[in-house]
């Protein structure tokens, strides 16, 4: 007879969890099916936990995963909570600390039951529970003391290890010399590293938050506004996503699996955190004056000056070879505003000392229109294609003058204007910054 009252509403309280976790299962298994009298039996309390318990061992929590490295791998995945690794200087598992993400491997159509067993009562899992053998837990899953007890510990194995770690060809191992005889097979031991899924697990939390987390997103805004702000500002360069498992991701590992099969690597490279800033286009009134420096610009300048002195026939060929010169030098132009892009963050010319004329700023700066939305109006208004090309065709006649082309005018600069709109609208985003409901 329990004679604590107490301790009859906590037993309650665990059944109640139990109870409201199996239903969630069988309205989202059986929507549609209500009618199903086997399939809505499955899912009676005693009955789901009995196949539950017998579906346990088909899975086993682990913190390193022996698939992440070859999907075809048979060996054994390890279960080391980080507390019981050596610690080091460099970043590993052994920094998680008490919060870290168990990872499941194993029979992906028994993953319920570790989700099961994660439900949480007074800030603990119910993993925890069992591996306590809390009694008032034993009474909520059997009125039978023996079978309650049988199924704790049934349910507790889900952490486990094999008593003889066993690896697979499919494995990567490293020989690695212990001794100071390399030609000797004895001097070395055999490792196998392991992926460490727990470790992956907080890389890829964090990553994810600085890339798509509100907190991040603020101050990203105010670092490229060049705004003071009270949070950190988090940014990661360089990476690479690495999938695993291809189309089924659950069959390496539950974490695998809630992560999209994606894996961050970070770049494995000294950090440049110093971002290059534009400064070669600051205080300048314009980009074009930089034209000049872009390798190969000046070259092309020159030949189609002497080209153009040399007073060709009027004929097919010339206008040929005229055409030709005129979309090489388009073409300079457009892989400048291509490598600016590429080489400062969005929002550059917000910078106090960017004098560039608006049109020049939309032109090289298109990502800024994502977050200002005056830059955003005045990019889809798309006169600034226009005023760029004005201005290239002057440079433009201004460098053939200095050859000594007196006669080049208006013609010509109504041609080179034409040809510069062409290259100075492409290849700027219009995919991705045009208006809604337009198409590119």
């Amino acid at each position: 007879m329990n004679k604590d009252p107490e301790r009859g509403s906590r037993s309650e309280q665990f059944r109640m969890a139990i109870a409201a976790f199996i239903e969630a299962r069988r309205e989202l298994k059986l929507k549609g099916k209500e009618d199903d009298v086997d399939a809505v039996s499955k899912y009676d309390y005693g009955t789901w936990l009995a196949d539950a318990v017998r579906r346990v061992g088909q899975i086993q929590a682990v913190t390193h995963v022996l698939k992440a490295t070859h999907p075809d791998a048979r060996g054994s995945s390890l279960h080391v909570a980080p507390d019981r690794l050596p610690p080091h200087a460099e970043i590993g598992s052994h920094l998680l600390g008490e919060d870290f993400a168990e990872d499941v491997v194993g029979n992906a159509a028994a993953l319920d039951v570790f989700k099961f067993l994660k439900v949480e009562i007074d800030g603990r899992r119910l993993l925890d529970w069992m591996h306590a053998g809390d009694s008032d837990l034993g009474r909520a899953l059997h009125p039978d003391p023996a079978i309650a007890s049988a199924w704790m510990e049934a349910f507790g194995s889900l952490v486990r290890s094999d008593p003889v770690p066993v690896s697979h060809g499919s494995a990567k191992q490293i020989y690695w010399l212990v001794g100071d005889q390399p030609e000797d097979d004895a001097h070395y031991h055999l490792l196998q590293p392991l992926f460490s899924s727990s470790l992956a697990h907080a890389v890829h939390a964090d990553i994810q938050d600085a890339r798509f987390g509100e907190t991040n997103k603020l101050a990203r805004q105010a670092f490229r506004a060049r705004e003071a702000h009270d949070a950190d500002y988090r940014d990661y360069r360089n990476l690479v996503a690495r999938k695993l498992g291809g189309t089924k991701p659950q069959n390496i590992s539950q974490l695998n699996s809630e992560r999209g099969g994606i894996n961050y690597l970070l770049a494995s490279l000294p950090p440049t955190w110093d971002v290059e800033r534009p400064r070669k286009l600051l205080k300048l009134e314009s980009a074009m004056d930089r034209l000049a420096y872009i390798r190969g610009m000046r070259h092309r300048v020159g030949d189609l000056a002497d080209f153009l002195l040399a007073n060709p026939p009027n004929n097919d060929a010339t206008r040929t070879r005229r055409r030709r010169m005129e979309q090489e030098l388009g073409g300079q132009l457009a892989l400048f505003a291509a490598e600016t892009r590429a080489r400062f963050e969005p929002g550059w010319t917000r910078d106090p000392d960017c004098l560039l004329a608006e049109c020049e700023q939309l032109w090289l700066d298109p990502g800024r229109a994502e977050e200002d939305e005056d830059f955003k109006a005045a990019y889809h208004r798309g006169d600034w294609p226009d005023e760029v090309a004005g201005r290239f065709a002057n440079w433009l006649n201004a460098q053939l003058h200095e050859a000594g082309l007196a006669t080049v005018g208006d013609a010509e600069h109504a041609h080179w204007a034409r040809q510069a709109i062409i290259e100075a609208a492409w290849p700027v985003p219009t995919r991705r910054s045009a208006p809604e409901g337009a198409t590119a």
